[in-house]
């Protein structure tokens, strides 16, 4: 069976606008509606105003604001992860200038029927994992439930907090050519785009807030604010401050930025399945201090992955026990775990008549029209016009995608059929849809794509609330109905438009009068301590070698003679022992003579993705770590980490162009700047609590260690170019103007020596990284009952002691053999504690192992039987 091409759509036809006007010209697509130009070919009275606008803005201006506004989009760090793409996992997201405009009458009309329906699904899910009387009084096939992989038998019985299964929900909208919607498809597991859908407004608003402002868009806070009051509400505990976590699969996940954006706007702490434990039935944070008590999850995990010891046993990125916890009544899950049953298009045939029998009224909006062929009726139609209709799987997960029934050969159409007769209740056939088209930024005009809207409701404590607007999805292309985020589609914000004056709400909670006030760190998340602390050694350990490879890249650059820069050679193995990688074909004794070679490793040790210690990999995990604890460190942290890794991307620098020297050392020129400001960033936009702590403690750490590197290397065997090595040394470690200011002798070892190693207040000493961290350790959280100094305070104890009682003397003396044996002793000793020390600071924080036991008394409890994307 070949793949399907894309729908294409009939040609455009222009409408008339006055000369000059912006939408001059413009192209509405035949035989679909066009949310922008009326059937008269003008443009539509919601849409009038912003068009005036835009045109006294004048393309020039709209494109001089709109390219600032792609510079904001990607210093955010907004992103929609697509396994595979050429771009790398961190795709910039794709956003339109040109909003969706939604009529406030026509959107009166929508509001309700969205309600309706959330209403409906959520009675429906009740019914399924409750006194399932729906497939009892045969209302329902048996098939259509039972053979869903999404049917959680599990959660059979499992009465959600809140006694509702869905606390947000979305739906995926779509006009016919005669402008009536109608969903397309009904997102209840875990529905993603609310995230986007807030980035995207700020982003639009802050291009253009004039045209915002002047326009009458609805607000969009009071919708977060209402979902953040009912996930406080149905907290188990019932207290003031409830303690709300987001569970997300992980920065791999497709659309990790919402995850962790909504969680820094909502409040919330973000968190992975590793960062939970069940206790008694209950889950809790591991953090520094303890373990937390959670009461409300609200998860952008799939259903099955949620516990792999109940659900799937193949995943380790939910939490073991959590589906006890929740039959107990000990968590609160948004959504209820199992809301993933109804997240198919196999039950829209069936919602006209549950609306009548569950809320006895009328559906009031719409499915697209779909036949599941589980029932012979629906098979024999869809076998007799599948030419017609495309063949989606009847159940979320199926591992294959829709088929267009247009784009078969007669072989494929008829294999297709023998495939649906053999398993017919695992397929469904809908109508293809022809998506309404609405006005796309195109290089100063505008050009119609088809677009869907994303709609989300959120429950109250009184019944549901729906999102102003939404997240509009636009094809790529004219001829394409392709608007999925995956395959190229881009999005827009969506604009509900309102002749009321537009409300100032803010998120902003109003002034408790009780509030105890806090400044410990404890709830920190020992997987987020642990991320703090590598991303510190990664940022130092990238700076540190930024630093040696600009000394070698200088000199190659600035020394003609091949006699010249003695100290080259011992430069190049210096930095061999940092990336803990030597030149191919042994040691390079002269680099000048043997040009080629050295350009060649160096360029390597810059740019080679593939090995562990090079430049690009040190990078790259920063990165990866900044993704991880992007909901706590400053925005501005964020766009350095960014800014960070595009001075280096890989595809920025061409074979021809790593190999030329004078091309690299402007990058690292370049690099040196972030690489400075995320220190100070860091330092000065952090609140010093152990979060901060175990940043810095990562920085020091790496520092000692590369500080005891080149000292071993560069230092220890002294020759005739003593000098010239002991010189390029201070330069390598940024001391260089510190010691010319204290001393007016040339280059010695002894102050070289007593400055990198034992001066504390030289902050590039090694003296000095170990007692910062001897400070960060004493003020990390301890148990009261412990009456003596642990293994860690111990161990950077000890080994600052050694520092401060060797004899510089004995440490600067050389001995028969042309070594300075007692250097050598004390830094051999450094290098083999420095590990020890790190791995204590993770087994004594950043695990909590616990004794196994039980989960809870099955006896006592009752009987229990993603992330979608865009």
């Amino acid at each position: 069976m070949t793949p399907p091409p894309p729908p294409t759509t009939p040609a455009a036809s222009p409408h008339t606008e006055p000369a000059g006007s912006l939408a001059a010209g413009y192209r509405a697509i035949d035989g679909a509606w066009s949310e922008m130009v009326g059937s008269n070919g003008q443009p539509r009275a919601a849409w009038q105003p912003l068009l005036h606008k835009l045109d006294t803005l004048g393309p020039e201006a709209i494109a001089r604001r709109w390219s600032a506004a792609q510079r904001v989009i990607q210093d955010n760090g907004v992103t929609y992860n697509v396994y595979g793409d050429p771009r790398g996992m961190h795709r910039p997201w794709a956003l339109d200038p040109m909003p969706l405009v939604l009529d406030e009458q026509d959107w009166a009309a929508l509001e309700p029927a969205l309600i309706q329906r959330a209403h409906l699904l959520n009675l429906l899910l009740a019914d399924l994992y409750g006194p399932n009387t729906l497939l009892r009084d045969g209302t329902l096939p048996a098939d259509l439930v039972f053979a869903n992989p999404n049917f959680l038998r599990p959660c059979v019985g499992v009465e959600p907090r809140g006694g509702r299964h869905l606390t947000l929900t979305a739906f995926d909208l779509a006009r016919n050519p005669d402008g009536q919607w109608w969903v397309v498809n009904d997102r209840t597991q875990a529905p993603s785009g609310a995230g986007y859908a807030l980035e995207n407004r700020l982003i639009i608003s802050r291009a253009f807030p004039d045209l915002f402002r002047d326009c009458g868009v609805t607000r969009l806070a009071r919708f977060y604010s209402r979902l953040r009051q009912e996930l406080a509400r149905i907290s188990p505990q019932q207290n003031e401050d409830p303690f709300i976590v987001v569970l997300t699969p992980g920065p791999m996940n497709e659309t990790y930025f919402e995850h962790a954006y909504l969680a820094r706007y909502l409040g919330f702490t973000l968190v992975e399945g590793g960062d939970l434990t069940v206790r008694d039935s209950k889950v809790y944070l591991k953090t520094l201090g303890g373990l937390q008590r959670v009461d409300v999850i609200l998860r952008r995990l799939d259903d099955s992955y949620c516990d792999p010891l109940e659900l799937r046993t193949d995943s380790v990125l939910g939490l073991a026990g959590l589906l006890q916890a929740a039959a107990a009544g000990n968590v609160a899950i948004a959504n209820a775990l199992g809301s993933g049953l109804i997240e198919t298009q196999s039950i829209m045939p069936f919602l006209p008549m549950l609306s009548k029998q569950l809320l006895g009224e009328e559906l009031k909006l719409p499915s697209v029209a779909t036949w599941w062929c589980g029932q012979p009726k629906e098979l024999a139609y869809v076998m007799e016009h599948l030419p017609r209709l495309v063949i989606k799987p009847a159940f979320m997960g199926e591992p294959w995608p829709p088929v267009f029934g247009a784009a078969l050969s007669k072989d494929e159409t008829e294999a297709l059929k023998a495939r649906i007769l053999a398993r017919p209740h695992r397929f469904v056939a809908q109508e293809s849809v022809s998506l309404s088209t609405a006005p796309a930024w195109r290089n100063g005009t505008l050009d119609p794509r088809h677009v869907m809207l994303r709609v989300f409701v959120a429950a109250t404590e009184d019944g549901y609330t729906v999102m102003p607007g939404g997240l509009a999805r636009a094809s790529a292309a004219q001829d394409s109905m392709i608007v999925t985020m995956q395959h190229g589609g881009g999005s827009k914000d969506a604009w509900v438009l309102t002749q009321d004056p537009v409300g100032r709400f803010s998120l902003l909670q109003p002034e408790a009068r009780h509030v105890t006030v806090s400044r410990s760190g404890h709830n920190l998340p020992s997987r987020v301590a642990d991320s703090l602390y590598w991303l510190g050694r990664y940022v130092e350990r990238a700076e540190n070698l930024t630093e040696m490879l600009r000394a070698i890249y200088s000199r190659m650059t600035e020394e003609t003679s091949p006699d010249g820069c003695p100290e080259l050679p011992h430069l190049i193995a210096a930095l061999a022992d940092m990336v803990h990688r030597q030149p191919d074909d042994g040691p390079i004794t002269n680099p000048l003579v043997d040009h080629k070679r050295t350009l060649e490793y160096l360029a390597a040790v810059v740019f080679d993705t593939e090995q562990p210690g090079s430049l690009r990999d040190d990078i790259d995990r920063t990165l990866q770590l900044g993704s991880i604890v992007r909901d706590r460190i400053s925005l501005d942290t964020w766009r350095i980490v960014n800014q960070i890794d595009r001075t280096l991307k890989p595809q920025s620098h061409e074979q021809a162009q790593r190999s030329d020297p004078t091309t690299v050392l402007d990058v690292l020129d370049q690099l040196v700047i972030p690489l400075a400001a995320f220190a100070g960033l860091g330092n000065e936009s952090m609140t010093h609590g152990h979060g901060w702590r175990f940043l810095d403690l990562g920085r020091r750490v790496e520092r000692a260690q590369v500080s005891t590197t080149l000292l071993h290397a560069l230092a220890l065997e002294p020759d005739d170019n003593q000098t010239a090595v002991l010189d390029a040394l201070l330069t390598v470690s940024r001391t260089r103007m510190t010691y010319r200011s204290r001393y007016r002798i040339g280059v010695s070892a002894l102050p070289v020596i007593d400055l990198l190693l034992q001066d504390e207040t030289n902050p590039r000493s090694v003296a000095f990284q170990l007692a910062r961290a001897e400070t960060h350790i004493a003020a990390l959280p301890k148990d009261a009952a412990e009456g003596q100094r642990t293994d860690d305070e111990r161990m950077v104890l000890a080994m600052l002691a050694s520092l401060r009682l060797a004899d510089l003397d004995e440490l600067v003396d050389v001995d028969e053999a042309g070594r300075r044996t007692t250097l050598a002793r004390l830094l051999e000793s450094l290098d083999d504690r420095l590990p020890e020390f790190s791995d204590l600071l993770s087994r004594r924080y950043l695990t909590h192992v616990q004794a196994g036991q039980r989960l809870t008394a099955l006896a006592d409890l009752p009987a229990i039987g993603d992330d979608t994307t865009l």
